[in-house]
């Protein structure tokens, strides 16, 4: 089963991508021009980057899924602030994948995308950060997370309360009144 909602579930990979691409990226340069591996190692930093681009793009899509859920508790403006920054983000992300890619090439091309690719891929972490910042603050400052939490609270509330009322007579107001002795 998938969680819901999925966006803050994927939104952690292509962050973590981020992170880790510059980091690999350095060390396959530096391995591969003291040969310890072989060119074609670098392939590696490809496949990481096309996941990063492809995870950049689910997290957009699931955002915009959640979006119209949580402009109910959320200002507009924030949203798309966040949205612009996650656009931003996968499309260099996207740029960085045709830079990092070229880094498969023989020769001097080759070793230049290679050496290029750090720079592409320490921007793409750059605006990687940019993006979690505003997300993380659409949920620690705007309360974004209350447009799920409110939903199930009140729906596991009704329950209780229900439940309760059945249980012992009482109605929903004196069931609150007992909770606060508690």
């Amino acid at each position: 089963m998938l969680p819901d909602p999925l966006h803050p579930a994927v939104v952690h990979l292509p962050i973590a991508l981020a992170v880790l691409l510059p980091l690999a990226a350095v060390g396959l340069v530096l391995a591969i021009g003291r040969q310890f591996v072989p060119a074609r190692a670098w392939a590696f930093v490809v496949l990481l980057q096309l996941l990063l681009a492809g995870s950049a793009w689910l997290a957009i899509e699931t955002g915009e899924h959640e979006e119209d859920r949580v402009e109910h508790v959320v200002a507009e403006r924030f949203i798309e602030s966040h949205e612009e920054a996650a656009e931003r983000f996968a499309i260099l992300a996207g740029v960085a994948l045709l830079v990092v890619g070229a880094g498969l090439a023989p020769g001097s091309l080759g070793r230049f995308a290679r050496i290029a690719s750090i720079a592409a891929t320490a921007g793409v972490l750059a605006t990687g950060v940019a993006v979690g910042h505003s997300g993380g603050e659409l949920v620690y400052r705007h309360g974004s997370a209350n447009a799920y939490i409110q939903a199930g609270a009140h729906a596991g509330a009704s329950v209780q309360a229900g439940t309760h009322a059945r249980a012992s007579g009482s109605s929903r107001h004196e069931r609150s009144e007992h909770d606060d002795d508690d």
